[in-house]
């Protein structure tokens, strides 16, 4: 499996290894913990890269799996995604902890796939349409409130090039939204307007598909709320991805096979049932005629 030179992706690759080896080993996670005096769930994390194994961890891990010559190897790369630094850390006032992993997923991701049923998705918000967004939570001062939208539209570099050219490390975006979306004002009629043509010429870029869900598709599995699907370059063989929801008060992650695969359904099922991308642009369109000043 090649290495990925990325922390973010340097990282998942030794939890994904890790989650591999012991796989190989014929053991189980309550093993691997007992052995390590840990609990199931701290392999866990190891294994999803929520945390990174100690040297002495590494070496316990690794000899117990049969690998004892591959700790050197390890130990080296998790050196180098300890030191790695993560592109949001001039802005890491504006990170609550549970979102840091989110911004993790989201650096290393190859593709995202979202559905969106109540605000336009982050990754293709205009800066103005942004600060209508944060502003809605009137406990934040406007230092805090900057350095949000500043977040929210530096995440956008994972998208990469703008003039419509082919990036190989850019990241593949496939939007659903909610017909509704494009109609809920979020500032004015101008914050809107620029915002519904940007939607438009984002959508018209070849690594990203916006489709829209018609008020009037029916039931679907989706109906719950908004969700992503974070999906990984293909060194990581066997990585399902991740399934992230936006919830209050904070964000909820899914990274088991089957809750991925459900939530990988449903996304599926809404590509069905949402209008084409050239249709979709017609509502776009239809809906900015509406709100244009």
């Amino acid at each position: 499996m090649a290495r990925p030179s990325s922390p973010h992706r340097l990282k998942r690759w030794i939890a994904l290894n890790l989650r591999q080896l012991r796989k190989d080993a014929g053991f189980s996670r309550p093993e691997a913990a007992k052995r390590l005096g840990v609990s199931r769930t701290a392999i866990g994390h190891l294994e999803s890269a929520r945390n990174l194994p100690s040297q002495p961890a590494l070496e316990i891990l690794l000899g117990y799996y049969g690998v004892p010559e591959r700790f050197a190897d390890f130990a080296a790369l998790v050196e180098a995604a300890r030191k790695g630094k993560n592109w949001w850390n001039h802005l890491a006032g504006a990170v609550p902890p549970w979102f840091d992993e989110y911004l993790g997923f989201e650096a290393g991701a190859a593709e995202l796939r979202v559905f969106e049923t109540y605000v336009m998705a982050g990754l293709l918000q205009t800066e103005d349409y942004a600060r209508a967004v944060v502003r809605a939570d009137r406990s934040l001062t406007e230092g805090e409130i900057n350095q949000r939208v500043q977040l929210r539209t530096e995440r956008q570099a994972i998208l990469a090039r703008d003039d419509g050219d082919e990036d190989e490390d850019a990241a593949r975006l496939w939007v659903v939204l909610d017909e509704s979306v494009l109609y809920r004002r979020r500032g004015t009629r101008e914050v809107m307007a620029e915002q519904l043509a940007h939607l438009t010429r984002m959508s018209e870029y070849p690594r990203i598909t916006v489709q829209v869900l018609p008020l009037d598709a029916g039931a679907h599995e989706a109906q719950q709320g908004s969700f992503q699907l974070i999906k990984f370059p293909a060194e990581f063989v066997g990585d399902p991805g991740v399934a992230y929801l936006d919830e209050m008060p904070e964000g909820h992650y899914h990274e088991e096979p089957d809750s991925v695969a459900k939530y990988e359904r449903a996304f599926t099922n809404l590509q069905v049932l949402a209008a084409t991308p050239e249709d979709s642009r017609t509502l776009i369109q239809k809906a900015l005629k509406e709100i244009s000043p």
